[in-house]
């Protein structure tokens, strides 16, 4: 059924994605397909890496690591953005087209007061995609 996974995956915030993680990896274990993790990156320095390099081999290793623990393929992209807040839906779309991703796998949170008025990411992505989003709460 799906043939590429996408996993928009934050460093700062990996123990938070432990549920769309799990979800991922079994939907790659069912339909026998890669994943591709995908993080956006500050331009600067921010906390997880000092600029997009390091922030790249970082997702690398993160990738690596996923994929020897739960024996299945994965790979990793890495973006940087001005201003990863504002850019992260546009990146994360222009990602999952550039990748080939049938599906898309992301977290989100417990919807608040501030969602009533602005649009969650998972929310916007799963609006504007061409492909399947699955949104993990």
């Amino acid at each position: 059924m799906f043939k590429k996974l996408m996993l928009p995956i934050d460093l700062a915030h990996v123990a938070k994605l432990e549920k769309a993680l799990r979800a991922a990896v079994d939907l790659a274990r069912l339909y026998d397909c890669p994943i591709t993790v995908v993080g956006v990156t500050a331009e600067t320095a921010t906390s997880v890496a000092h600029n997009p390099a390091e922030y790249g081999a970082k997702l690398a290793r993160f990738a690596e690591e996923l994929a020897e623990t739960h024996s299945v393929v994965v790979d990793a992209t890495a973006r940087a953005a001005h201003d990863p807040a504002v850019d992260l839906n546009r990146m994360l779309l222009a990602a999952a087209r550039e990748t080939g991703a049938d599906l898309i796998v992301m977290a989100s949170h417990v919807p608040g007061v501030p969602d009533h008025f602005f649009a969650s990411h998972g929310g916007a992505v799963a609006s504007h995609a061409p492909v399947s989003v699955f949104v993990v709460r």
